[in-house]
């Protein structure tokens, strides 16, 4: 066992709301600067920069996760990060049948596409800031369909979390955990993972809140047996 530090929420320029300098090749830079052992890369309702950090990374020695931040049609943010590239495809898919408009760079920002290097290759059209038609449950049921671990965001914000759309977790809601991002934590169930991170936009955001875990070796299904405390998995306090 070793103790890995992760930053499980961290955005790139593909997310509307992040800044044009979250470049794949710059998220990972700030994540080695940080001490980060993992990041798992979560742009909104989509995973089209995921790849293009992975090469970032390449013999960097930092695991990068592919996962999304979808807004199930509550508007509530969960966290969704898959064990491969086969279940983030198919959870991608997922997302867009059920995302509907057109992105407004003027109005909402860019959501640009880039490759390893930090060049612009694309730019994504759909509506990202939206909400999905699908319920929280359902969005819960397909990442754990395709493997992965759904952890609710930013409980601690006053909007877009489960607690400050429904004011409530949802008993039998099946989340692996929740994620704080500042340092007050709220009243939350007890059986609940409580994991620490960024929702960097920003470079200078990445890293300024993280997660040790105890685990074999970076990967989501390790990283989903700390979060349950099996087979000596565990969060590091």
């Amino acid at each position: 066992m070793r103790e890995s530090c992760a930053d499980l929420h961290i955005h790139t320029c593909l997310s509307p709301c992040a800044d044009r300098e979250m470049s794949p090749p710059a998220v990972v830079k700030w994540g080695r600067e940080k001490g980060l052992d993992v990041i798992a890369v979560c742009d909104h309702n989509s995973a089209e920069n995921v790849e293009a950090a992975r090469r970032a990374a390449k013999n960097t020695g930092l695991t990068v996760l592919g996962g999304m931040e979808i807004s199930s049609r509550e508007e509530v943010h969960v966290l969704g990060i898959f064990p491969d590239d086969r279940a983030l495809r198919s959870a991608q898919e997922v997302v867009y049948d059920n995302l509907s408009g057109e992105n407004d760079p003027q109005t909402f920002g860019e959501q640009l596409l880039m490759n390893e290097h930090g060049e612009i290759v694309g730019h994504n059209g759909r509506l990202l800031i939206a909400a999905t038609a699908l319920s929280l449950e359902e969005v819960v049921g397909t990442i754990h369909a395709l493997g992965g671990v759904a952890i609710a965001a930013h409980v601690d914000r006053p909007s877009f979390s489960v607690l400050s759309q429904l004011g409530f977790i949802p008993t039998g809601l099946g989340l692996d955990g929740v994620e704080v991002c500042r340092d007050e934590v709220p009243p939350l169930p007890r059986d609940l993972a409580v994991v620490r991170s960024s929702d960097a936009h920003r470079p200078e955001e990445i890293g300024s809140r993280s997660t040790r875990f105890l685990v074999e070796k970076p990967t989501v299904r390790e990283i989903g047996m700390a979060l349950r405390g099996v087979e000596g998995r565990r969060i590091v306090r």
